[in-house]
């Protein structure tokens, strides 16, 4: 996890940094589709709110433009490794995305079994009341104001992606947040050399142009 170096280390970066943009994409998309189309019945505040749902939707939509964001930096550091505000960009960007991707996995894995234990119910909210509950495996005659026609399929097939990526994306920015931490020299990778081979390149590039200045300049 912590051997990095100036050589491949960038690459990693870059290629991570481009998988988070895709998986981030992709992500924003489904739940964006899930909460503003799927489940927008039981995300109005005029009608019955599932908290869970509307809750792990949000922050879908949230991680995946964070992991976006934490995609672009992970591609400039790896282009600017030596510059300081871009390194702690880094480090706190992929800091908060893997908190928040994180949760947004474990949200979607609640929904998920709060959905498969209760057979769906909580997906019939908005429905008129009835002497039993409605449940989305085999709703009873209820009027509603949206189509059940497979919903608990949808909902768990869309479901079932997202909290992957989710977790994908919470992966990619622990990895991210290493790098960082390598860069500035920091635990548990302070002992990862690509730190010091910045600085001995810094060195020699500060050297090669101070006898570049005395070449052209002798008198100086």
């Amino acid at each position: 996890m912590c051997t990095f170096d100036k050589d491949k280390g960038p690459r990693r970066l870059m290629k991570n940094g481009l998988v988070l943009i895709l998986v981030g994409h992709v992500n924003f998309i489904f739940g964006a589709i899930v909460h503003g189309n799927v489940l927008r019945h039981i995300s109005k505040p005029s009608q019955h709110i599932t908290t869970e749902y509307t809750v792990a939707n949000i922050i879908s939509v949230t991680s995946g433009l964070l992991s976006i964001a934490a995609g672009i930096i992970a591609i400039v550091v790896s282009n600017n490794l030596r510059v300081l505000k871009l390194q702690i960009g880094l480090l706190a960007v992929s800091f908060l995305n893997a908190l928040l991707s994180a949760a947004c996995s474990t949200g979607f894995l609640l929904a998920i079994s709060v959905t498969v234990a209760h057979n769906g119910q909580g997906l019939m909210k908005g429905c008129n009341d009835t002497q039993v509950p409605i449940s989305a495996r085999s709703p009873v005659s209820a009027q509603c104001p949206f189509d059940t026609t497979r919903i608990y399929d949808t909902t768990l097939a869309l479901w079932v992606p997202c909290a992957v990526l989710a977790a994908a994306e919470a992966g990619l920015s622990v990895w991210c947040f290493i790098f960082g931490l390598a860069l500035r020299g920091l635990a548990p990778c302070g002992n990862s050399y690509i730190k010091d081979q910045l600085e001995e390149e810094a060195a020699c590039s500060a050297h090669s142009q101070h006898l570049i200045e005395q070449h052209l300049n002798p008198d100086a």
